[in-house]
């Protein structure tokens, strides 16, 4: 079993490139396979969801090709199995994307419920009115999704509301929308910028998708969609996550190969936190030399404060002057990881939805364990900022989405490493 050794109290300085984001990429691929070509897809980022839903796809009969470490070309023209094997597919969140692309190619799909980090129920229940509307039937039967629609027949163009805003159920839909007969109409859809990012790609292959971004996506179905190049947008919660590194280490250093604007809401609670970001035309530099002052979180759909970087932020303000509050307004399940920084020092009491964060002096390096994707990033921040030695486990968590995350650190001037535990220490069993 791996682990991630940190030996804190080194300031970050160098530069950080961020790889493609991993929400969109997840969707993307997916999306191949309403593709009639050959798919170049660039910017794919190396972590093990995209080789998982890359694995999936091959076992589904598609032909990829690696043409570099980030670019893969993906022929689904010869697909004929509509059925993901339950083995792959619940080890990934993203496998719900397969039912919405097979549906809109097939008119059949059976795809295992979703899996990956624990963060509460993942009800899809937006997914299954969106597919209702354009004529599908969605039944979930022994830990299978099974969608079809009338033999002979495929989706048709509907109106759908979403009663909450869902990232997955927009996509979703956006992916069964694109080849279905007549227009879809997605109302109270969720905007974050992968959403424009698969837009974008299904636009460029031959789609019609107007509205991405807005709340109100008009998906206007076509016969069929060509081959094409697309270059994945680069990833905004591993360009926050290593910006609230800098911030709880010190130091400064250069993000690169960022869209500043995605990165709004998350500059936005830095600075108020006594953070220097300078906005370049695609990187960001972050400095922190004094102290952390206290902040208010308040986890919302784009354009507001991202879930996904909660626990990191949460980990910064663990060190800041005063007292601090977080308001989790996505899952119900995303505090996990306060337990892990209690170990390092912490001082955070946590009633349902709400964290309150008394600002400590300094933590301390401790054995503590990635709960999750997210988490686990916030305990490698944790550890760069503490005294002392924090040794992170699970962390096939933490390479579900970050690539390269202790070469990119170790570049920048952080004293993190990967070590082998010995057997006698494989006791506590791992969840995917």
């Amino acid at each position: 079993m791996k682990k991630y050794q940190v030996r804190g109290g080194n300031p970050l300085h160098g530069s950080i490139e961020i790889s493609g984001a991993k929400n969109a990429a997840v969707a993307i691929i997916p999306a191949a396979l309403l593709v009639d070509g050959v798919c170049r897809i660039e910017n794919i980022p190396q972590i093990s969801d995209v080789t998982l839903i890359l694995q999936i796809l091959q076992e589904l009969g598609a032909q990829v090709k690696t043409v570099n470490r980030t670019t893969v070309d993906i022929d689904c023209s010869h697909i004929v199995n509509r059925q993901v094997a339950y083995e792959l597919g619940r080890k990934i969140r993203a496998s719900y994307y397969l039912v919405g692309a097979l549906m809109g190619r097939f008119g059949w799909a059976e795809v295992p419920m979703p899996g990956g980090c624990d963060l509460g129920g993942r009800p899809i229940d937006q997914h299954i009115k969106g597919f209702a509307a354009m004529g599908g039937k969605v039944d979930v039967q022994g830990g299978m999704i099974c969608a079809q629609v009338a033999e002979g027949t495929r989706l048709k163009g509907g109106q759908v509301y979403l009663d909450i805003v869902s990232v997955g159920a927009t996509m979703n839909i956006m992916l069964g929308a694109a080849l279905a007969e007549g227009m879809t109409v997605i109302e109270n859809a969720a905007k974050e910028p992968h959403i424009v990012d698969l837009a974008n790609f299904l636009n460029s292959m031959g789609a019609d998708i107007r509205g991405a971004g807005t709340d109100v996506i008009k998906i206007h179905g076509v016969d069929r969609l060509r081959g094409g190049t697309y270059s994945i947008i680069p990833d905004q919660i591993e360009a926050g996550t290593y910006m609230a590194a800098v911030a709880a280490a010190g130091g400064e250093a250069l993000i690169k190969n960022v869209i500043p604007k995605h990165l709004d809401c998350i500059s936005a609670k830095l600075v108020e936190m006594g953070v220097d970001v300078e906005e370049q035309d695609d990187a960001v530099l972050v400095r922190r030399t004094g102290p952390l002052n206290k902040a208010n979180i308040k986890t919302m759909p784009y354009p507001g404060f991202p879930t996904d970087m909660q626990s990191q932020i949460g980990a910064v303000l663990c060190l800041a002057q005063g007292t601090s509050v977080i308001t989790e307004g996505v899952w119900d399940n995303r505090y996990r990881y306060v337990d892990e920084l209690r170990r390092m020092g912490a001082s955070i009491q946590v009633d349902g939805k709400v964290a309150v964060i008394e600002g400590v002096e300094k933590l301390t390096g401790a054995p503590v364990h990635a709960c999750d994707l997210r988490a686990g990033a916030a305990m490698v921040i944790a550890g760069l900022a503490a005294e002392g030695v924090t040794e992170i486990d699970s962390i096939h968590h933490i390479e579900r989405g970050y690539e390269n995350l202790v070469e990119k650190l170790a570049a920048v001037g952080a004293d993190i490493r990967v070590i082998e535990t010995p057997d006698e220490e494989k006791a506590q069993p791992q969840v995917s």
